[in-house]
């Protein structure tokens, strides 16, 4: 085995080889309200679950140069945030809105999408999503020393909202939900070839 220390290596080799390993990663759409009600969206593919009891999902979003982006700065400024599920039927919307705006630009009207009120919180989501999550900010924990590099967002679930024929005898199809996950690079995967193994008692 080829042994690599993360000191000796650059923090862009030690970015290429987290994302070219822990793959494939879910790509959590993300909408979030800023102080003057300007609503901002992005995708994140640093997120997974945290707890089902209670729900909790987390979302690490990355600083520029050391400055927080508006995702994290808007959650935790609201104490709120929905979390979107990528699919094949938005992951071109969902791109798009990957491009920097300023603050007061939205990346929702940019890209055409529909906003849509939530029913707990104050953030609306978009309606080009079959399952999405309105979130309670739990925890927001800036990470990298002195200096953070990122922020770790921890949201309780308050409320799910899902695509009807997607749910049936309280689980998700996940054939016909269709996801989409982040690869390295510029790749993205759908789902292959599904299988099931039977836990050792």
């Amino acid at each position: 085995m080829l042994a690599l220390h993360p000191d000796e290596l650059s923090p862009r080799d030690n970015y290429k080889f987290l994302i070219g390993s822990i793959i494939p990663r879910p790509v959590a759409f993300v909408t979030t309200k800023s102080a003057a009600g300007t609503l901002n969206a992005a995708p994140f593919s640093y997120f997974n679950i945290v707890s089902s009891a209670p729900p909790m999902i987390s979302v690490s979003v990355q600083r520029v140069n050391g400055k927080q982006k508006d995702t994290a700065r808007n959650a935790i400024s609201a104490n709120a945030f929905v979390v979107h599920i990528c699919d094949a039927d938005n992951v071109d919307y969902v791109n798009q809105t990957a491009a920097s705006l300023g603050p007061e630009e939205s990346e929702v009207e940019r890209v055409g999408l529909t906003p849509v009120d939530s029913r707990v919180i104050d953030v609306p989501g978009v309606q080009e999503a079959k399952i999405r999550m309105e979130c309670i900010l739990e925890h927001a924990l800036p990470l990298g020393g002195s200096a953070p590099t990122c922020d770790l967002l921890i949201g309780r679930v308050v409320q799910y909202h899902i695509q009807p024929d997607l749910y049936e005898d309280g689980r998700i199809d996940a054939l016909r939900l269709n996801p989409v996950a982040r690869l390295a690079g510029n790749d993205y995967v759908k789902l292959g070839e599904i299988f099931a193994m039977d836990r050792p008692k």
